[in-house]
């Protein structure tokens, strides 16, 4: 796990000097993503220089010093991630006559790429952003896991090509335009966090999850996708489930047996719900590892998780630490956080994987997380409950009447409805509007089952949400987080599930159930879900927000005013909408506390 950064010189007049010690400068900005060890390289011709910053996982000598250069000299890398099944697909190099000098996982994908291309992405179970220099064509290619757990920015502007683990290390291209616009804003209400290629800044996108871009002395092409996830319809019988309980089972095992390698210590996080628990019993009961494991919990707070999480910790007999948070600090939390993330982030449990993280990287330099698990198996009630309404509006949608799309992306899959947007803005700026017609449409136009629809649309919209979350949140500790729910394998197992093999016993995760049976008792997994952060309607919580955004209203310092006129600023904090929450104040206090901390230039109306 690590920081990259680099620079492909188009057509600017920065010299090879200049170049160097830009790039140098972007990865030293990422230093907490690499502690260990850091590295630079440029091309002969100084036109491309790429910069590494290390946190040492896998072969921790000089052996997996980047940036790494291909054993016949045409090519060098820079990689953010790990490749999980490194050593079966060293074998099958060696097989086939490639020499390795290093055991690190780098080296693997190194040699790979430049034995088979771009089609080496699909045998790889991994996390990845990478950039890959070839001096043969003076071309850059780069890309981007399927599922996008590791990041990877970009811009193009004043003829200079740079990418980056993070938006902050773009920012010190000279001549940087930090331009944001009303499309931005008003996406970043309605989705939780920019989705990609978009970002926070006009003119820098994120290379989509599952793509790749290649840049050549003309600049760069267009994004080219290699990896796509997309769920189907096949009706199991009761006895094909059973089938399928073995297979998820053998699955999951192997999936954990490959994140289990490292050369450094291993914990896990644990909340005690049915993906983090799972993951640390087959941890436990079928490798024998003493996990050492860890949870976060709430002070006076009957949603806190910590408690089922120490219960699950004693059964599962791993050894267990927690740490507790005050809510009445949330705000001053929540202001900490807004200064250091890269790109602003609704979700509120960035809190609580902030501490848990830094209470892990204490202890250990990677931990376990039960990610992407909800959005594989149908974790989330709400697909259930919009399920239900599709089936009491079959004649409305038949008629037109009523719509999916438009009642997922209103009241659960969106948090700034269409009329509060509106209400910001007089309309629904063209970027969000055009998202959300997209996503409304992909809901509406499909005749799989409303489960199948909504976890493919959420992997694209929402997992991206979490999974930025807990990179940003882990990394600003120096600590690796690693879930087996998305190896490529159980991402493929997963797509094929019919709704009947993930809905059952009125629960969702009904396969993912019944391998955790084999663990851990069924009325311990019959609870009630419990969500990973605060309980939104705590007084204590949302009564500080309140007192902060009222605040915000009369601060000088205030940011947001350039974006959301003070009226309009108003009418939002005073509540003056239906089902206004929690979420909703955090989203604009984090917005303009990111606004404080980062540079920025309003545009208002969709720039062209």
């Amino acid at each position: 796990m690590c920081a990259i950064a680099g620079i492909y010189n188009v057509s600017s007049d920065l010299t090879a000097l200049e170049i160097a010690e830009l790039v140098t400068r972007m990865a030293g900005l990422m230093a907490h993503r690499g502690p260990d060890d850091q590295g630079f390289w440029q091309s002969e011709n100084g036109r491309c220089a790429m910069s590494h910053r290390r946190l040492s996982i896998v072969d921790t000598t000089s052996g997996g010093h980047q940036p790494m250069t291909s054993n016949d000299g045409s090519k060098v890398i820079v990689f953010n991630g790990e490749v999980y099944n490194f050593q079966e697909l060293r074998d099958t190099l060696i097989g086939t006559g490639s020499n390795f000098k290093s055991k690190s996982d780098t080296e693997v994908l190194l040699e790979g790429l430049n034995r088979k291309g771009i089609d080496f992405l699909t045998y790889i179970d991994g996390m990845f952003g990478f950039g890959l220099f070839d001096s043969s064509n003076d071309t850059l290619l780069l890309a981007r896991d399927a599922f996008g757990e590791k990041p990877l920015y970009y811009t193009f502007q004043n003829g200079i090509f740079a990418f980056s683990s993070e938006l902050k290390a773009l920012t010190l291209l000279p001549g940087f335009d930090p331009l944001i616009t009303d499309d931005l804003i008003s996406t970043y209400l309605a989705f939780q966090m920019i989705p990609a290629p978009y970002t926070i800044y006009h003119h820098c996108y994120k290379l989509e999850p599952g793509h790749t871009l290649r840049i050549s002395p003309t600049g760069p092409g267009k994004p080219i996708r290699y990896a796509h996830w997309q769920s189907t319809d096949k009706l199991d019988s009761d006895a094909s489930i059973g089938k399928k309980v073995d297979e998820l089972h053998e699955l999951l095992f192997n999936s954990v047996r490959r994140r289990l390698i490292a050369d450094v210590p291993i914990g896990a996080f644990l909340s005690g719900g049915v993906d983090s628990s799972t993951t640390v019993a087959i941890m436990t009961k079928e490798f024998g590892h003493q996990v050492q494991s860890f949870s976060v919990g709430f002070k006076d707070c009957n949603e806190s998780e910590h408690e089922d999480a120490r219960n699950m910790a004693n059964l599962l007999g791993s050894r267990h630490d927690d740490i507790m948070i005050d809510p009445a600090n949330y705000v001053d939390y929540m202001k900490m956080l807004a200064a250091v993330l890269d790109e602003p982030n609704i979700d509120s449990s960035c809190v609580p994987t902030y501490f848990v993280s830094k209470l892990a990287r204490s202890q250990v330099t990677v931990a376990m997380t039960g990610d992407g698990g909800d959005e594989m198996f149908a974790g989330y009630s709400r697909y259930f409950q919009l399920a239900d309404e599709a089936s009491a509006h079959s004649s409305d949608i038949k008629s037109r009447k009523w719509h999916v799309g438009r009642a997922y992306y209103t009241f659960m899959g969106q948090l700034f409805p269409d009329n509060y947007i509106k209400d910001i803005f007089d309309s629904v700026p063209t970027l969000a509007s055009d998202l959300l017609l997209e996503a409304r449409r992909e809901l509406d136009m499909d005749s799989r089952s409303i489960i199948n629809r909504l976890r493919q649309v959420d992997v694209k919209n929402y997992l991206p949400v979490v999974l930025a979350k807990v990179d940003r949140m882990s990394m600003l500790n120096s600590l690796e987080c690693r879930t087996p729910f998305l190896s490529p394998e159980i991402a493929k197992f997963a797509a094929g599930l019919d709704s009947s093999a993930l809905y059952g016993d009125g629960k969702g995760k009904y396969i993912l159930r019944r391998v955790a049976e084999r663990y851990i008792p069924k009325s311990w997994l019959e609870r009630p879900k419990k969500g990973f952060g605060i309980d939104p309607f705590s007084p204590i919580v949302k009564g500080r927000l309140l007192e902060e955004a009222n605040k915000l209203l009369t601060d000088p310092e205030c940011t947001l005013v350039r974006y959301i006129s003070k009226a309009r600023l108003q009418n939002l904090v005073a509540e003056k909408f239906p089902n206004w929450s929690f979420y909703h104040l955090w989203g604009i206090l984090l917005l303009d506390y990111w606004l404080r901390s980062n540079l920025h230039r309003p545009c208002r109306g969709s720039a062209q």
